[in-house]
């Protein structure tokens, strides 16, 4: 696994990244039951990290993936998220997106898609 890189990110960003962890949806509140404590292939995740001018709904720094939870408010975003994902993507972080309902109807599938990827880009780097 490549060396971890430090991010930047705007430190006014933290007190909204602390009530975006408290107030979670409860897709994001699903999802963290699976990645919090190690729990997908022993990598440590963290909610609602900065990065950036951003901030990610889950990170992994040693793996510099962001995980994001699309509720309904995305459908109106697309240009956005997409201006926000090259951001990202440009500061070598890969992002994998998931909407709300396909994390609360099928949660499995979801910790399949994130499990690949990490066997895929740790076997990459291998």
């Amino acid at each position: 696994m490549p060396r971890r890189r430090i991010l930047p990110y705007d430190p006014a960003l933290k007190p909204l990244a602390r009530r975006l962890r408290k107030g979670g949806t409860l897709a994001e509140v699903l999802l963290w039951r699976h990645l919090r404590r190690k729990q997908v292939r022993g990598y440590s995740f963290y909610r609602q990290r900065p990065i950036d001018r951003y901030v990610v709904d889950f990170f992994c720094p040693e793996l510099m993936l962001a995980i994001e939870v699309d509720g309904s408010s995305h459908d109106q975003k697309g240009a956005e998220d997409l201006e926000r994902q090259q951001r990202l993507e440009s500061l070598g972080v890969h992002v994998l997106r998931f909407e709300d309902r396909e994390v609360r109807h099928r949660i499995d599938d979801v910790l399949i898609v994130i499990d690949r990827w990490i066997e895929q880009a740790t076997s990459e780097a291998d």
